[in-house]
Order: structure tokens, then sequence, then C-alpha cells
């Protein structure tokens, strides 16, 4: 089992926070520092400074990093082109030497949206977006060099594309991810590496995996992609450790151990990263709310990362 740090900047989160702790994810072990991909938080707070973009993000931290992966759960379709999206992509990819994941999804959170005056379309067409998004950009980067890529869907038009750039890694790795009963695993089977299903309860994943094990089959892909789950993080050295935890970011440890959380003491965490790993699961994202909490970040990694 790999684990990653995953966060929530739009909840409020400077670039200085986030360097820190992806600073602390990489100096402790971990696989990888993915944030999401918002521009409005969400709930309660101020969510001071205010949104920031994911991929100047992750690039400022390409070059402020030296071995983590860095990526997205989940870029949006909704919010850029595929044509420049790719560009940017394969770009931050090089500025890595080749360590970026890129998770793609259709976008959801219709308030922010409004806020920030980005079409909204129904949720058919959002999929229909992401579709076309994710042949588009896939293609682009396996178009071989010298040769120009075109495209003609509903929604994208593309003619005599040079295809540049390309990324570093050759594939690039695709995260798709969700909780869809049948388009969701048709696009993971035939575009991702990996698939993703994030905050659900550790009983209900393998169900998703094994459709999209069968979307898999059925288009006569050989191995399916490699299965990975997001759950909350809350991990203190003893039962107070975890309660303060929960209680600065707004939980009870109760309902975030009822919904899959990663939560109690480092054997606790331990337990609950086993079903996961039963489950069918090789990664997970681990959502860390409170990002001046870096001796939380420490203590995963000094006390349950060396057993995983």
């Amino acid at each position: 089992m790999r684990l990653v740090i995953f966060t929530e900047p739009q909840q409020g989160a400077s670039h200085d926070d986030l360097l820190r702790v992806a600073k602390a994810a990489e100096d402790g072990g971990y696989d990888g520092f993915f944030r999401s991909d918002h521009y409005l938080k969400m709930g309660d707070g101020p969510g001071l400074p205010g949104p920031s973009d994911a991929w100047i993000t992750l690039a400022a931290l390409a070059v402020q990093t030296s071995r983590i992966r860095l990526g997205t759960l989940v870029s949006s379709a909704t919010f850029r082109l595929p044509g420049p999206l790719a560009i940017a992509v394969a770009q931050v990819d090089a500025m890595s030497g080749g360590r970026i994941e890129f998770g793609l999804g259709g976008g959801w959170f219709d308030s922010e949206h409004q806020a920030y005056g980005i079409p909204f379309p129904a949720i058919g067409e959002r999929f229909d977006r992401l579709e076309e998004q994710l042949e588009i950009i896939t293609g682009l980067w396996k178009t071989p060099v010298g040769s120009t890529y075109a495209f003609e869907g509903k929604h994208y038009q593309l003619s005599d594309s040079p295809a540049l750039p390309k990324p570093v890694q050759s594939p690039l790795p695709v995260i798709v991810g969700g909780k869809g009963k049948k388009r969701t695993p048709d696009l993971a089977a035939r575009y991702a590496a990996e698939f993703n299903v994030p905050f659900s309860k550790i009983e209900d994943i393998s169900v998703q995996y094994d459709r999209v094990r069968a979307a898999s089959a059925a288009i006569g892909r050989a191995e399916p992609p490699a299965f990975s789950a997001a759950a909350v993080l809350c991990v203190g050295r003893d039962d107070a450790e975890v309660r303060r935890r929960a209680a600065a970011i707004g939980r009870e440890v109760e309902e975030m151990r009822e919904n899959g959380g990663i939560v109690g003491t480092p054997a606790e965490a331990l337990e609950v990263i086993g079903r996961y790993a039963e489950a069918g699961a090789s990664r997970l994202f681990a959502q860390v709310l409170d990002l001046s909490d870096i001796d939380h970040v420490d203590l995963v990694a000094s006390d349950v990362l060396p057993h995983l």
C-alpha cells in the first residue's frame, strides 16, 4: 500500500502552506502530494487567502520538490479547454522531471462555477465533455512527434495540431474516479492508469472496483487500472489527540470512522489501511484538512508508513 497526502486548498491555504506540507510529505517518505482542483470553499470558515489554481500550484511544487509524485484529484473538465490543458500538464511534467499524475473528472460543484463565471452544463453534457477531453488529451500525448492530431467531436474540434509538447512520462498516468455505475467505470477502463473511489465506506468500494474490472474485460483490456481510494486522515498518539485533531477540522471521530476514515492511533490506522488493501486498493489518498498541523503528517510518516 502506498500513501499520498491529499489537500483541499480551497478551504484556506497559501502556497507557503502547501509547500510546507509537500516538503513534509517528501521528507517523510509518502508516495505523493496531491491537491483538489476547486475555486470555492465548502462549508464554514473564511477560506482565506482565497482559491488557488491547481496547475499553477503544481508547477511551483514541481521545481520546489525533487522526489514526491504530484497531481490533482481531480481537475474539472469544465474549467479548461482540453488542448491548453494538455499543454499545461505536459509542461509541468517536464518541470518535475516526470513526476506528474493527471486526475480528471466532469466537475460537480455548481456554486464555484457561478462564483467565477464558469459555464456549468447538465450532468449528461459534463460527462460528454469529460469523455471528449480524455480522448483528446491522451490522443495529443500519444501522437508521434512529427505527426499531427485531429478530433471532431460534439463539443471540441481540433485540426492539424502538432500535438506538442509531450510529457516526460510515456504514458503520463491518468486517474479517473467516482461512484457512477456505468459511464465512470467505462471511462476508467478506456483511459485510466488508476481508478479512485473517493470518501466511501470500505465495504462499498470493492463493488465499484468490480465494475471497472468488468468494463475493462468488456473492451479487451488485459489488466484493469490500479485501484485507489480517498479517505480523511485523523491520527493521534492517543484517543485525546485523535479527538483534538477531529475537533480542529470540525468533524466527529465516530462519523469519520463509519465513512471509511483513516482514524485513530497509528495501530488503528494500520488496521483501517489493511481493510482497504483487502478491498483491492493499492494506494490511499489521505485527506489532510488542517495544513498547519505538520506534526500530524510527521506522526503518520514515523509510525504508520514504515509498516506498510
